[in-house]
């Protein structure tokens, strides 16, 4: 390992506590949801990496790849999912068992030889929201194993300088880590402006070129960039047509997560964060998921500047931002009374990770905000069930029934949410209504014996009531903080460039 320079450097953890950067962002501890290696499960070897990183943030890893063991090959392998769709290679999970061992020692041989070659992708779509599609590459089993090999090892350097507010595929985070975060700051901070930021094809348009160089910014080991190299130049196969992009990262590649949090760190996270300790004289907040991004201001005007110049920043590194779905809107505790004097209506709603929020006060008049299932997600939920449910309508009840309940709970467990009940008591409505619809379809005896008298018992039995299933985000989010809370720890200052006020 030795130092290099590195052009923008990364700021230090003390600075964002001394700015109160807690109440909106901060390291959660809680368990990992996204599929990503724990960093509690890794070797002394790469522990010590970790803690290389955290001691100079300018430190470039010239040694690497030997942290690419048989034993990580392994616990790679194990951490995939059985029944994912194979690659072109068309070897699955459970067909590579047979002489695993072997394989495994096989490629750990290619891979620190140079041997190893990357096999392109499998292209597959899958419908959006917007009607539009996304275009996912299913990579090849052993590929799939180095890049998670590969991630492991990376994540013990970036998880020492990724930001704060930064949520999206990081081990040890989730996305109602980023929800909480973003309630806490809303309703803490003196927020009165929100600017909901999309980066329109943001997978497809990572320059390869700016990627390699952010990369080096703290890996010097040219076999692990020549690993990465591959990747992003191993190719598609698209229809039975090869295609080489020369831009961009294959969505659905296991690698594909990281590397495009390393580059939004350098051409986002890092800018920005520079940006309001320099520019802001108001409050500010961020929270980024991926390529969702949400930041909320409290000076009109700095909301627009920072909006102008960082469609500026992205031009720079080949990213734009969606002009359909990035939009500035006045939104906070003061925004009911101020659109109400100039009588403009109640304050706009905005979407982030499925929810819309919406400006709401408590009984005792306090502000708050109010989280509902965005309407599009809930409808494409019902819609995926009713065609699940055609294709049971011969299966027994008890086996519809049993399906139901797992696809309810699972629906539950994401979004029960405080003031979202209503909304999930009229989808198990919903349900229930396109379940009995199948049921008296099935013969003319059962359209008039399954009335709503017996229907009811039977939805009683296998359809669960839903019920709030997590707590509060200022309860939660202080939990994993304690000692960020408004003014526990941190003095009630606010540090910018010229002294404190």
């Amino acid at each position: 390992m030795n130092k290099g320079n590195q052009p923008v450097k990364t700021g230090q953890k003390l600075a964002e506590a001394v700015e109160q950067r807690g109440l909106a962002e901060g390291n959660a501890q809680g368990l990992p949801t996204d599929g990503t290696p724990s960093l509690k499960k890794v070797s002394r070897g790469l522990l010590g990496v970790g803690e290389a990183a955290h001691r100079d943030r300018n430190l470039r890893f010239t040694a690497l790849l030997h942290h690419v063991t048989v034993e990580l090959l392994r616990e790679s392998y194990m951490a995939l999912k059985r029944e994912a769709a194979p690659g072109v290679d068309g070897v699955t999970w459970r067909g590579y068992q047979e002489g695993m061992e072997e394989r495994l020692g096989a490629l750990h041989e290619r891979i620190h030889k140079g041997t190893y070659r990357a096999q392109p992708s499998k292209r597959t779509r899958i419908p959006k929201e917007d009607g539009r599609e996304r275009k996912l590459g299913i990579t090849s089993l052993e590929d799939k194993i180095v890049q998670k090999a590969i991630v492991t090892v990376l994540n013990c350097i970036y998880e020492e300088d990724f930001k704060g507010f930064s949520y999206g595929f990081r081990p040890g985070r989730s996305q109602h880590q980023a929800l909480d975060a973003l309630y806490v700051g809303l309703t803490a901070r003196p927020i009165n402006w929100v600017l909901d930021l999309d980066i329109g094809g943001y997978f497809d348009n990572i320059q390869h070129d700016w990627l390699v160089r952010f990369l080096k910014h703290r890996i010097g080991d040219k076999r692990v960039i020549r690993l990465i190299r591959k990747w992003l130049r191993m190719g598609v196969l698209d229809e039975g047509q090869w295609l080489h992009p020369e831009e961009g990262s294959p969505q659905g590649a296991v690698i594909s997560p990281l590397l495009s949090n390393i580059y939004l760190h350098y051409v986002f996270d890092l800018w920005a964060e520079r940006w309001r300790r320099q520019q802001c004289r108001g409050a500010m907040i961020m929270v980024r998921y991926a390529d969702d991004i949400l930041t909320g201001h409290q000076r009109r005007e700095e909301a627009i500047r920072f909006h102008s110049e960082l469609e500026v920043r992205l031009k720079q590194f080949g990213l734009q931002l969606n002009s359909e779905k990035s939009r500035r809107i006045e939104f906070g505790r003061n925004a009911t009374s101020n659109r109400a004097r100039l009588g403009k209506g109640k304050p706009e709603t905005f979407d982030f990770l499925g929810f819309t929020h919406i400006c709401s006060r408590t009984r005792k008049g306090r502000f708050t905000i109010r989280r509902k299932t965005k309407v599009k997600r809930r409808r494409a939920k019902l819609q995926e069930i009713k065609k699940d449910l055609r294709s049971r309508m011969h299966e027994s009840v008890p086996e519809t029934g049993k399906w139901l309940r797992s696809v309810l709970q699972g629906y539950y467990q994401y979004f029960a949410v405080p003031y979202n009940l209503n909304s999930l008591i009229s989808l198990r409505y919903q349900v229930a209504r396109a379940w009995i619809r199948m049921l008296r379809r099935r013969s003319q005896k059962a359209r008039k014996s399954m009335t709503w008298e017996k229907f009811k018992r039977i939805s009683e039995i296998w359809l669960p009531k839903p019920r709030v299933l997590h707590p509060w985000p200022s309860v939660r989010f202080r939990r994993y903080y304690p000692r960020q809370e408004p003014y526990a720890v941190i003095p009630h200052v606010r540090i910018r460039t010229g002294g404190a006020s």
